[in-house]
Order: structure tokens, then sequence, then C-alpha cells
């Protein structure tokens, strides 16, 4: 159950939250930089771990701590490569879904200025796309430690 004052209930509820986050993966499954991000063929899963984030933060319904705990999305993010051009991308199509949800202006700045910072705060390496390895939790790497005989 959701507090009646919420950002969650103002903006729509889930009906909201869902067309969001619809059209970003719309727009993720498009692009070359994000779609390799998200190893399941379907992106259903990928969508409704995002669905259930973005209710429960806006004061919806907290399935998503009941089923996943706590968000960690730094970690959660760690072993992806997240560099510049993927935040942007990542952005751009968050772009098209906030802008196709119609919220008002005030709640569209709220959501869009909280989706920014945690774009960029989600940045973990500076390696061009496609160069270098690939980011591994816990700082490791995917090099080799020894030449391979």
């Amino acid at each position: 159950m959701s507090d009646p004052s919420s950002f969650y209930d103002e903006v729509g509820g889930h009906d909201v939250f869902r067309r969001i986050v619809d059209t970003f993966y719309r727009e993720v499954a498009a692009d070359e930089v994000l779609r390799p991000m998200y190893p399941e063929q379907d992106l259903g899963p990928a969508a409704e771990r995002l669905l259930l984030f973005l209710e429960q933060y806006w004061g919806g319904p907290t399935t998503y701590g009941e089923t996943r705990g706590h968000p960690r999305l730094r970690m959660r993010h760690q072993p992806f490569h997240v560099n510049p051009e993927a935040r942007d991308r990542w952005l751009r199509a968050m772009r098209v879904a906030v802008d196709d949800a119609g919220l008002s202006p005030l709640h569209e700045a709220t959501l869009w200025d909280y989706l920014q910072r945690a774009a960029h705060a989600m940045v973990n390496t500076f390696e061009p796309t496609g160069i270098g390895p690939a980011a591994k939790p816990h700082g490791g790497s995917a090099l080799p430690l020894r030449p391979e005989s």
C-alpha cells in the first residue's frame, strides 16, 4: 500500500511508472551500447526490477525491498561497463520515457533531477565503449594476472 500523499500517487501510481519503464526499455532494446548490458534475451525481468525499484523509491508499494532487499545500486551496476557514453545513452532513453509520461512540470523536474543524479553516480569507468576489460565487481579485472603459456 502506498502513502496517499506520495510522489507515486501524485503522478498517477503504477500505470504511470509502468508507462515510463515500458517506454524506457523500448529505447534500450534499440540501443547498441545499452542492449548488451542486459544479459536476458527478454528485457522483461530487468523492466520489472526497475518498475519495482522506482515505485518503492517514490512512495509506492515496497515490493522491491521485500523481494530484493536494499537496492545497492552502485554494487548492482558494478559488473557493467558504465562509462559516460553509456550514462548519456541511458539518460537519452529515460528522457524519452519521462517525456512520454506527460507529468506536470514540477513532477517531471523532480523525477528528472533524481534520474540524472542516479545516472551520474553509476559511472564506474572512463574507458571508451568496446575498449578495455569489462568492469568486474570488487575491483577485479578481466585481464589475466600472468601471461598465458
